[in-house]
């Protein structure tokens, strides 16, 4: 009887490793489709960023030019990248959700890494 057992939990396990490697795949997808944009206080500056904050557009009104602060105009451009950045961070935590600890917090978490490895150790019976 002993190799029906192992055979059932081969199947297990085939099962589990399934449901994470399609679950990781959707997240993976969701993550490169993944947009996030933000704009400036004033409006002026519109920035989007990727799913991992990479910038992917940036939009700069020509009002600007009406008062030129080439200063000003970065610390906008740079301010308004960095909260979209940080909006995608917590859109990519919140996809991330299903795969992480119920504890998990996104300052001390990484998600290119943490759902994947918190699914295996759970499917090897391994507590993190």
């Amino acid at each position: 009887m002993q190799n029906g057992t192992d055979d059932h939990d081969l199947g297990e396990m085939r099962e589990t490793y399934e449901r994470l490697a399609d679950g990781i795949r959707k997240f993976r997808d969701e993550l490169t489709d993944m947009r996030v944009t933000a704009d400036s206080a004033d409006g002026l500056v519109s920035a989007t960023v990727s799913g991992r904050g990479e910038l992917v557009e940036l939009h700069i009104d020509p009002r600007v030019f009406h008062a030129p602060d080439s200063r000003r105009l970065a610390e906008q451009i740079m301010g308004t990248i960095r909260f979209a950045a940080g909006c995608a961070r917590q859109d990519v935590f919140e996809l991330a959700k299903p795969f992480l600890p119920p504890d998990a917090e996104i300052d001390r978490t990484d998600v290119d890494f943490d759902p994947s490895l918190h699914q295996l150790d759970r499917a090897l019976g391994r507590t993190r």
